[in-house]
């Protein structure tokens, strides 16, 4: 089992879905975002996410909301790097826990793909979650994945047709990353109505697969919905929020980060009042 797989295969022995908690590399700064996702996983209590998905900031994210948006921004603008997420992937791993990198296609060529490859698994993480790359584009991915044993986390929607998304379940390696809601990411009032059907699509191309649900979760009560049918409850834009209301309002980055810490307390307990239709085997 590949090693963030082996995150939600845990949070299955527990009779829980995983959370899987994002943050970008670089936001309010490189020093800063490391400390956060260290705090992400310990929470205010020792107990915090399952994985970490470390946002590589990008020029043009075609996926991200407006408040990751606006982290991101401001991280390219005080000249976060590549390597950089590396670091971040370093210091997650450090803990304990699991990361994978979610990136665009281009940062990964210009970097070299081999050498990220090399270079990530070197850090410790686990793989990559590529918005704008597709299984059939990958090639040169399937190659260095395969060579530095990385997970192959792709995006499935609402709208993938039935073979599109059976092409894209049969290509992850790891877990499936399903997008519950049509658009780019950001907190929401109400989890979306197409999760479930989503979820039950993947399972029946692969009953094994872990499928973790993103974009909308803001809180524990939603958590524990979406733990109800999901094998993973990912959660982004509440997270960086904390970080970026702090920003500005000149609070700080620990007062930001503690705030967050109070944010991965109530997630952690959405997901141990979940109650999963489906328990591991």
């Amino acid at each position: 089992m590949s090693s963030s797989g082996e995150a939600y295969q845990k949070a299955r022995e527990q009779g829980r879905p995983a959370l899987v908690g994002y943050l970008p590399v670089g936001h309010p700064t490189v020093d800063d975002s490391l400390a956060a996702m260290r705090a992400l996983t310990e929470g205010t209590t020792g107990t915090g996410v399952d994985l970490v998905e470390i946002g590589l900031p990008y020029s043009d994210p075609m996926m991200d909301g407006t408040v990751i948006q606006h982290a991101t921004t401001k991280a390219l603008e005080l000249g976060v790097h590549t390597r950089d997420a590396l670091r971040a992937a370093e210091t997650v791993a450090a803990t304990g826990t699991h990361c994978v990198v979610m990136t665009y296609w281009n940062l990964v060529e210009h970097y070299g793909v081999d050498a990220f490859a090399r270079d990530l698994a070197a850090a410790g993480g686990s793989g990559l979650i590529i918005p704008d790359l597709t299984p059939d584009e990958a090639d040169e991915w399937f190659e260095a994945s395969d060579r530095y044993g990385l997970d192959r986390i792709f995006l499935v929607a609402p709208s993938s047709t039935d073979e599109r998304l059976a092409r894209t379940v049969s290509a992850c390696r790891g877990w499936v990353y399903a997008t519950s809601v049509m658009g780019v990411t950001g907190a929401r009032a109400h989890t979306s109505s197409a999760a479930p059907e989503l979820v039950a699509r993947v399972k029946a191309v692969d009953p094994e697969i872990p499928v973790g649900v993103g974009l909308g979760v803001s809180n524990g009560d939603q958590a524990a919905e979406l733990g109800a049918f999901a094998d993973g409850v990912i959660v982004g834009s509440a997270l960086v929020r904390a970080l970026v209301e702090a920003d500005e309002s000149g609070a700080g980055a620990a007062a930001g980060i503690e705030r967050m810490r109070g944010i991965v307390d109530d997630l952690v307990d959405g997901v141990r009042r979940a109650r999963p239709v489906r328990q591991a085997q």
